[in-house]
C-alpha cells in the first residue's frame, strides 16, 4: 500500500544530479545512508535502530495517538515535523500502509516526583520535547537529546535485541517508564492482556496480546538494567478485566514483584546514578523464556552491541557500492538499507517461532522470517535480495513461506504476514512468485516440489478473493467479489509463474494447467476499448465505466483502468497486440504520463500518491510500467520517463519518498533503475534495460563474483544511451539475463543527449519474457 493522494510535480532538488563532481573512488556505502529519508511526507519508515532483518526495531515513537494525530501518518511511529517523543518502542513496519506494533515503550525520565501518563502533546507527563538538531542516525545507531528531562538517549539493535543508554542529569534521580498500554494504532480494548514480572536478579519480563491488525497477536520480552534498581511501582489502568485465558508464564518463587492485567505500566527507580544507564531488551514470539535466552545469545554492552551490527550493516551494504554524485549517493545507498530491513527474523535462537495457528513450532535448518507485505515486494525487494543478499537470505524467506503454509489454518501461502499472523490485507497470492523467482535463478535450500504443491494449494483455494469463480469462468465477477478486475490480472500473472517452475521441474501436468490460467486476463481486457474492465457474472462489462475512478472496494485495488491494463508482465506482447501495436501503445503509454488531472479529484483516495499524470509511482502496480516503452521498440521513452519518475519521486530528505516505502519496493525500484535494469517480471529471469543513474557500482554477489555497471558520459543532457556493452562486446538488447549478471562482469552504458532510435528497437531485442518471445514473433511474421 502506497499513501494518500499528494500530487507530485517536478523537484529540482534532483536536477543536478548527474553533473555533480564524482568521486574518484566507489564509496563505503554505509557511510552515505540516511535514516531520516522517508520520515516524513508519506513515507512511513522509522529513523531508529536495527539490524539487517532484524527483529527488533528500536526507535523514537512522537504520537501513538489516534486522537492526537490521524493513526495514517504515524504508520512507523515517527513523523519528522512532530515536536515531542512519547518515548522507545522495540517493534515497527519500515513504509507500511498499514499501521500496528510499537511494542513495549520505555522513556527515561528524570527528577524526585515522575507522573505516569503520557499527557497531551503540550502537557506534563513523560513525553518530551526535542529538536531534529539533536538527533543522529546512522545504520544501526540513533540518538536524541530530550529536552524535558534532559536526558541524552542513545537506541542500538541487534538481530533479536535492543539496547538503550540514558545519560541522565547529574545528582538527579534517574526513572524510566515502562508501559504496555500503548499501541500504534491505537484504540480502546486494543491490548487483550499484559503482564510484568520482575525477578530476583533484577531482570523484567512480560508479554502483551493485542487485537490489533493481526488479531491475537503475542509478543514477550525481557529487560535487563546496568545499574540496580532502587525501587519501583507496577500499576493496572485497567483491574476489571478478566483473565481472558491466556496462560501466562509459569510463576517462580524468586519473583518479587508480579502484576497481570489488560493495561500495565512499570515505573523502575534507579536513584541518582554516576554513569549512563544501559538497558537491554530482548523480544520473544513464544515466551518469556525464550526472550531470556535471545537476550544471552547476543552478550555485550551498549558500545558491543553497536560495533557488532555496524559490521553487520558494513558487510550488507557493501553487496552494492556506489559512484555517484552525492544526492544521487546518498538516495540509492539509503534506498539499500530501506531494502535490507524486511522480512524480519521471527524465530527464536533456538529455532522456536510462533506460527498463523498461534502455536509454537521449531525451525530446523533456517531462520524463521516474518513482515511479508507480498502483493508490494514481489516486484523489486524479492529480486534484488536474490542478488545482493548470501542465498541463505533468499532459502530462509522461502523455507518460513512453506511453513507458514503448513501451519496455516487454510493452507495457504501468507498473503500480508507478520508476527507470524495473516492480516489478509491486498490481493493475489504472491508468495508465488517470490518462491517462483528463487527456484528460476537457481536458488536452493528448500523442498522444491513441496513448494510447487504450495504454490498450487494457494491457487486452488476457492473460497479467497473470488478464486473459485476464477477457476470456472476465467475471470473474478465484480458482482461477486470487489475489485474483480485487478484479482483476475494479478492472479494470471501468479499462475505463470507456477506454470515456469512446474515445467523446470518437469511436472508438465501442472504446468499446462497454469499455463492456460495465465491467459486469463484476457477474458477482462476489452478489445473495443482497449481497457482492462470488470465483468458480471453475466459477462458483460461493468457500465458505467471511468478509467479514471479510484474507488476503495471497486473495480481495482489501489488504483483504476489506466495503472491495471499494464498488468500483464507475463504477456506484454500480447497485450500490446490487443491494443493495436506498439505504436498505439507508445501513444496510450504517453497519454497516461501526459494525462492532465486538474480536473480529477482523488481527495477521498487513500493510497495515491505521486502522480504523473495517471501514473502513479506511489503505489506499486505502476512500477513497471514506464519500463514497457521497450517492449514496444523505444526504449528512449523509458529512458526518459525514468528521468522524470527519479527526480520527481525521490529527494535527500525527510519527505523524500513520494508514498509508503511498503516494506522496501520504493527503494528496491530505485536501487535498480538506479543501476540501469528493472525486473518487470520476477520468474523470467529478465531484467529490463532502463538507463543507469550513477556513474560506477558494483555488485558483490553471493557466489563470490563482481557485476560492475559502468556510465560514461552521465550528466543531466545525457539522458539517453548511446550504446551497451556486456564485457567489452555489444549489447543490441535490452534486456539482462539473470545468469548473466551472476556470471560477473563489466555493463557499460555510453550515454547521449540524443535518443538512439536503433538501439533496442527490433523485434529480436526487445525484453520478451522466453514463453512470449516465440509467439510474439511468429504473430510479426505472420
Amino acid at each position: 500500500m502506497a499513501s494518500v493522494l499528494r500530487a507530485c510535480t517536478a523537484v529540482t532538488a534532483l536536477a543536478s544530479i548527474a553533473t555533480a563532481p564524482v568521486a574518484a573512488q566507489l564509496a563505503d556505502t554505509i557511510a552515505e545512508v540516511d535514516p531520516f529519508i522517508g520520515t516524513g511526507g508519506e513515507g512511513h519508515t522509522f529513523p531508529g535502530a536495527v539490524a539487517p532483518f532484524g527483529m527488533v526495531q528500536l526507535s523514537p515513537d512522537t504520537d501513538t495517538s489516534c486522537v492526537i494525530r490521524e493513526c495514517y501518518a504515524h504508520a512507523a511511529g515517527y513523523r519528522h515535523d512532530d515536536p515531542t517523543v512519547e518515548g522507545f518502542s522495540h517493534t515497527h513496519f519500515s513504509g507500511a500502509g498499514h499501521s500496528d506494533l510499537g511494542d513495549i515503550l520505555v522513556m527515561p525520565v528524570s527528577g524526585e516526583t515522575v507522573a505516569m501518563d503520557p499527557g497531551t502533546v503540550v502537557a506534563p507527563g513523560y513525553r518530551s520535547r526535542f529538536t531534529h538538531a539533536s538527533e543522529q542516525a546512522t545504520p544501526g545507531y540513533y540518538a536524541v537529546t530530550l529536552d524535558g528531562p534532559k536526558v541524552r538517549a542513545e537506541l542500538t539493535a541487534g538481530t533479536r535485541v535492543g539496547v538503550h543508554r540514558y545519560a541522565f542529569p547529574a545528582a538527579q534521580a534517574a526513572h524510566l517508564i515502562v508501559d504496555l498500554r500503548t499501541s500504534l494504532y491505537n484504540y480502546p480494548g486494543k491490548i487483550l492482556w499484559s503482564g510484568l514480572h520482575l525477578s530476583a536478579d533484577g531482570t523484567l519480563t512480560g508479554f502483551r496480546e493485542t487485537r490489533g491488525w493481526a488479531p491475537g497477536r503475542k509478543l514477550f520480552f525481557a529487560m535487563r538494567f546496568s545499574a540496580p534498581l532502587t525501587g519501583h511501582a507496577l500499576l493496572d489502568r485497567d483491574k476489571d478485566v478478566t483473565y481472558k485465558g491466556f496462560a501466562p508464564p509459569g510463576r517462580g518463587t524468586d519473583r518479587l514483584a508480579e502484576k497481570l492485567g489488560r493495561a500495565l505500566e512499570a515505573r523502575l527507580d534507579f536513584g541518582a546514578l554516576d554513569r549512563p544507564l544501559e538497558v537491554k531488551v530482548a523480544l520473544s514470539g513464544v515466551d518469556e523464556a525464550g526472550a531470556v535466552a535471545n537476550l544471552d545469545a547476543e552478550p555485550g554492552d551498549f558500545d558491543t552491541v553497536r560495533a557488532r551490527t555496524q559490521t553487520a550493516w558494513r558487510d550488507a551494504l557493501g553487496a552494492v557500492e556506489l559512484d555517484a554524485p552525492a544526492p544521487m549517493k546518498t538516495i540509492v545507498a539509503t534506498a539499500l538499507y530501506h531494502s535490507l530491513i524486511a522480512p524480519s527474523v521471527w524465530s527464536d535462537a533456538d529455532g522456536r517461532w510462533r506460527g498463523p495457528d498461534d502455536q509454537v513450532h521449531h525451525a530446523q535448518g533456517y531462520t524463521q522470517r516474518s513482515t511479508f507485505s507480498l502483493w508490494d515486494t514481489f516486484r523489486a525487494e524479492h529480486p534484488l535480495l536474490t542478488l545482493i543478499q548470501p542465498e541463505r537470505t533468499t532459502s530462509d524467506v522461502v523455507n518460513s513461506l512453506l511453513a507458514s503454509q503448513r501451519f496455516s489454518p487454510h493452507g495457504i501461502l501468507p498473503v500480508w504476514q507478520f508476527a507470524g499472523r495473516e492480516t489478509w490485507t491486498m490481493i493475489g497470492y504472491h508468495a508465488v512468485p517470490v518462491i517462483a523467482d528463487a527456484y528460476m535463478k537457481g536458488i536452493r535450500g528448500f523442498d522444491a516440489n513441496a513448494a510447487l504443491d504450495a504454490m498450487v494449494a494457494s491457487a486452488s483455494y476457492a473460497p479467497y478473493g473470488g478464486l473459485g469463480d476464477y477457476m470456472t469462468r476465467g475471470y473474478v465477477p465484480i458482482d461477486r467479489e470487489p475489485e474483480a478486475a485487478s484479482k483476475t490480472v494479478e492472479y494470471a500473472y501468479d499462475d505463470w509463474t507456477i506454470a515456469r517452475m512446474a515445467r523446470a521441474l518437469g511436472r508438465n501436468d501442472v504446468a499446462a494447467q497454469f499455463d492456460r490460467r495465465a491467459t486469463f486476463w484476457r477474458n477482462s481486457f476489452d478489445v473495443k476499448t482497449g481497457w482492462l474492465r470488470a465483468r458480471r457474472s453475466d459477462g458483460a462489462f461493468r457500465a458505467p465505466f471511468d478509467p479514471t475512478a479510484i474507488n476503495y472496494g471497486s473495480d481495482y485495488t489501489e488504483g483504476n483502468a489506466w495503472q491495471y491494463s499494464w498488468f500483464v508482465p507475463q504477456d506484454q506482447a500480447g497485450l500490446f497486440r490487443l491494443l493495436g501495436g506498439d505504436a498505439r501503445a507508445i501513444r496510450k503509454l504517453d497519454a497516461m504520463f501526459d494525462y492532465d488531472n486538474s480536473k480529477v479529484d482523488y481527495s477521498h483516495a487513500e493510497d495515491i500518491a505521486g502522480l504523473i499524470g495517471q501514473y502513479i509511482h506511489g503505489n506499486e502496480p505502476s512500477h513497471h510500467v514506464a519500463y514497457l516503452y521497450s517492449y514496444a521498440g523505444a526504449p528512449w521513452r523509458t529512458q526518459e520517463r525514468l528521468a522524470q519518475i527519479v527526480t520527481s519521486q525521490y529527494k535527500p530528505t525527510p519527505d523524500g519518498l513520494s508514498g509508503n516505502d511498503d516494506l522496501g519496493q520504493m527503494s528496491a525500484w530505485l536501487v535498480f533503475t538506479a543501476l540501469g535494469f528493472y525486473p518487470v517480471a520476477p520468474g523470467s529471469n529478465e531484467y529490463v534495460i532502463g538507463r543507469p543513474f550513477v556513474a560506477q557500482a558494483k555488485l558483490r554477489l553471493a557466489n563470490g563474483h563482481s557485476f560492475v555497471v559502468n556510465t560514461r558520459n552521465l550528466s543531466d543532457a545525457n539522458r539517453y544511451i548511446g550504446s551497451v556493452t556486456l564485457n567489452d562486446r555489444p549489447l543490441n538488447r535490452t534486456y539482462l539475463r539473470d545468469a548473466e549478471i551472476r556470471a560477473g562482469g563489466v555493463l557499460t552504458f555510453t550515454m547521449t543527449d540524443m535518443p538512439n532510435a536503433r538501439w533496442g528497437r527490433s523485434l529480436s531485442s526487445r525484453p520478451y519474457s522466453q514463453t512470449t518471445r516465440l509467439a510474439a514473433r511468429t504473430s510479426a511474421n505472420n
